[in-house]
């Protein structure tokens, strides 16, 4: 008795496009060259992957210095060679002569009552106009425009601390003219007024952030 037929096409179906469970030597062969004609599509994720790994692997930027505007940088600046010139010419007057200031020496303004008097020497060594010669000849420097622009953080709390010092040893100076000598000598105001407006735009730029790193001033 003759063995069944299959229903036709059955096996056709079956075996298409394989031999034995495996591909077509013709399927492999055209899969093969479509992976070749197409290499981006296997290398992105590898690309992706390396490029993740030296992001994650590259060291974090550093911290820029936060530098202040240009007005800011000419404005200390002007005040602080204008504190340098008045300060050089009340130091000429105290080792020449207190005459040669242009000041009443009569009545309540009495620049030469102040400049000859022993409170304009600390403790009988510093001069007072040596000493506010040397606090603008340092602030000159150190709130020039050059000067704001280093990556030196601590410069800025030098000035910080050389302005509060100064606006300190202002107060004194002004105490003792009011309520000890009973005398105000208009070149020393004009010195005082320079070291306060130093005072409020030194310690108004670190408050915002002008010459810190940025993360410093972030955090």
């Amino acid at each position: 008795m003759p063995a069944p037929r299959p229903a036709a096409g059955a096996g056709a179906k079956k075996d298409k496009g394989t031999r034995g469970g495996r591909p077509e030597p013709q399927l492999a062969a055209a899969q093969t060259r479509r992976a070749a004609s197409q290499p981006g599509k296997s290398q992105r994720p590898a690309q992706a992957q390396r490029v993740r790994e030296h992001k994650a692997a590259a060291p974090p930027a550093e911290p820029t210095i936060k530098i202040p505007p240009l007005w800011y940088q000419v404005t200390t600046w002007a005040l602080a060679i204008a504190g340098l010139g008045v300060s050089t010419y009340l130091t000429i007057a105290h080792y020449t002569s207190s005459s040669i200031l242009a000041c009443s020496d009569k009545g309540l303004i009495n620049c030469g009552l102040v400049t000859t008097s022993p409170e304009s020497v600390v403790f009988g060594i510093f001069p007072v106009a040596v000493l506010g010669l040397a606090f603008f000849v340092f602030m000159t420097a150190a709130v020039s425009p050059w000067a704001w622009r280093l990556k030196f953080p601590l410069l800025t709390w030098v000035r910080v601390a050389s302005v509060i010092v100064g606006i300190g040893f202002v107060l004194y100076l002004v105490y003792t003219e009011l309520f000890t000598l009973d005398a105000i000598c208009l070149w020393c105001t004009s010195v005082h007024v320079l070291t306060f407006l130093l005072f409020v735009l030194v310690v108004g730029g670190v408050a915002a952030g002008y010459g810190l790193r940025e993360r410093d001033y972030s955090s």
